[in-house]
């Protein structure tokens, strides 16, 4: 067993951490993988708003593996659509959908209208992911969809902390992790826990 004081060299102990931590998700996504489907229905009963105007066609996230983020055009993290994007164009044939949310609730970073919305993403980052109105993710007027994703994640209950936090949602509908802001999507973590929802 390695000891905290251990005299690893810094850049082992990343990696052994990163190893750690990626051996526990896979643990965690393949014990979720066979136990009952509880939230069978899953995303499929929540009705969502596109940033159109329209109703998201169900059919679009049923069956696939979904990874919801609240995104925000003024943000720190803003950059990471480009990573959202890459990860949509190598996944979207083998089923996962990336589907952003955007939020005005973080610093006022969202304050745009959903057409100024749209038209940022696919202008500034070309952006041919599904995305949502505009919505509440925390508080009383938190949406349905993140009322459903909080209370089924791994740890439920708690608050979404910033603009792009992940929750990746299984083709049953079950909330199989969630990856904080700082998490980019192009990370490990998130691959490892994609590659295992997707087979």
């Amino acid at each position: 067993m390695i000891s905290p004081r251990s005299n690893l060299h810094p850049g082992s102990q990343s990696a052994l951490h990163r190893l750690l931590t990626a051996l526990l998700l896979a643990t965690t996504l393949l014990t979720s993988a066979f136990a009952p489907p509880a939230f069978a229905a899953g995303l499929a009963d929540i009705p969502l708003v596109s940033i159109d105007g329209g109703r998201l066609d169900p059919s679009l996230l049923a069956g696939k593996v979904v990874l919801v983020v609240n995104v925000a055009s003024f943000c720190g993290y803003t950059p990471q659509y480009s990573e959202l994007q890459a990860l949509y164009d190598r996944y979207d044939e083998r089923g996962l959908v990336v589907l952003g949310v955007p939020s005005n609730q973080f610093g006022d970073q969202e304050p745009g209208s959903n057409t100024e919305i749209r038209n940022f993403c696919s202008t500034r980052y070309g952006v041919t992911f599904p995305l949502l109105q505009k919505q509440d993710v925390n508080g009383a007027t938190r949406s349905p969809l993140y009322q459903y994703l909080v209370d089924h994640a791994p740890k439920p209950g708690k608050d979404i902390g910033w603009n792009f936090e992940k929750f990746l949602v299984g083709r049953d509908g079950r909330v199989l992790a969630r990856f904080t802001s700082q998490t980019p999507p192009l990370d490990p973590t998130v691959l490892t826990a994609i590659e295992i929802a997707l087979k």
